[in-house]
């Protein structure tokens, strides 16, 4: 059960990121992280300028761009590692690396010079802005609008549930240039700044150390220079952006579950039931089996939808179907690290209530659960179910 390395710096670069997290991340998001509010931004910091030395975000970014350009699936395992560590690190890390991502994909070269530099010390911190409160993640029902008034566009609207939101420096949004549902939507680079959004922190069940916000935007004058590809191009390259973003939301999934069937068989090697270990009974044997299946399962999915993407392979259908299945099984999973540990899993002293109440957001960002699945049933009929 594990990884299977490609290569032995591979496993080196997996290696070194978990014993680092293991030593120094783990023990604050245990303790003094784990439900206390919003990590102060400059600690945050901190931490991002230590992870980035490892490859987490820098090794989103070519070399080219001062990057460590490191291969998808290679990043995809790193990134298991600060999911199975902190599920609230972890959210940072995704923004922060697909924030990167779509600026050197499509960002003009002053906006590149002037974000991915800071991005890939860990010194800036991004936001995507594309859920709002009616429409979720549909793209196509988006309503933030972007008026052009010479050479800048006037941006309005609402956003909800963004990940960064306090936290950022600046905000890479999607808004309605015309009303063309498919050809109608631009993305647009807002400094946090130069073109000040209000934002408004929102409490969430658990992972309240990172940011989850709403975002305002009351007439904010924009660039045209600050937009981000072509206009119009923002639903194609927005869904271009998920096929991989689902594969480190899978990671997530992923790395909760991992997380909660460790906790579970240590627990099970110790607590004594009956003259013997729990894991001498037949039920708990079985039911860690069942976990470590499902960990397993989520694994290989999530990799291959993860090296497929590396190869150039089209993996719309494997990146939902990874995203679906992994964020699931860390909602089974943890739930039955709780039962396991009886009594003793509903208490902060122990951490998998932390891990139940994580695994409960997951099938719910990038496209929830039942998004996925009616992602995979096109992709197998060719019929839209949407």
């Amino acid at each position: 059960m594990g990884h299977v390395f490609r290569s032995e710096e591979q496993a080196a670069a997996v290696d070194g990121l978990k014993r680092y997290l293991a030593d120094k991340i783990d023990p604050l998001f245990r303790k003094e992280y784990r439900d206390s509010g919003l990590m102060p931004r400059d600690k945050l910091r901190e931490i991002m300028k230590e992870l980035v030395e490892f490859g987490m975000v820098s090794g989103a970014v070519s070399e080219a761009r001062g990057g460590m350009g490191i291969d998808f699936l290679t990043l995809t395992m790193m990134y298991e590692e600060v999911c199975a560590c902190s599920i609230d690190l972890s959210t940072v890390t995704l923004i922060n690396t697909f924030s990167a991502k779509m600026l050197e994909a499509l960002a003009p070269a002053h906006i590149q010079e002037r974000y991915l530099p800071g991005m890939v010390k860990g010194e800036l911190f991004g936001c995507m802005a594309f859920s709002e409160p009616d429409v979720g993640s549909n793209v196509l029902e988006i309503k933030a609008r972007a008026r052009k008034d010479g050479d800048h566009y006037i941006l309005s609207g609402e956003k909800c549930w963004i990940s960064n939101g306090s936290f950022s420096d600046f905000m890479i949004v999607a808004a309605r240039t015309s009303d063309d549902p498919r050809k109608g939507l631009s993305h647009f680079v807002l400094d946090r700044k130069e073109h000040a959004y209000e934002v408004r922190e929102l409490h969430k069940i658990a992972s309240n150390a990172q940011s989850t916000a709403q975002i305002f935007m009351n007439d904010i004058r924009v660039p045209a220079a600050n937009m981000l590809g072509a206009e119009g191009a923002a639903l194609k390259n927005t869904l271009a952006m998920f096929e991989k973003s689902r594969v480190f939301v899978a990671a997530q999934g992923l790395g909760i579950a991992r997380r909660a069937l460790e906790e579970a068989v240590a627990y099970a090697k110790e607590r004594k039931q009956h003259g013997k270990v729990i894991a001498g009974h037949q039920l708990i044997s079985a039911m860690l089996a069942e976990m470590a299946t499902n960990v397993d399962a989520a694994r290989l999915l999530t990799y291959r939808a993860a090296e497929m993407i590396e190869n150039g392979i089209p993996a719309e259908m494997e990146a939902a179907m990874a995203k679906y299945f992994a964020c699931e099984a860390a909602v089974t999973v943890a739930r039955q690290a709780v039962q396991i540990h009886g009594g003793n899993g509903l208490t902060k002293e122990f951490l998998v209530e932390r891990l139940a109440r994580e695994a409960i957001i997951g099938p719910i960002p990038e496209g929830t659960t039942q998004i996925q699945q009616l992602i995979i049933g096109r992709a197998l009929t060719g019929v839209n179910a949407f």
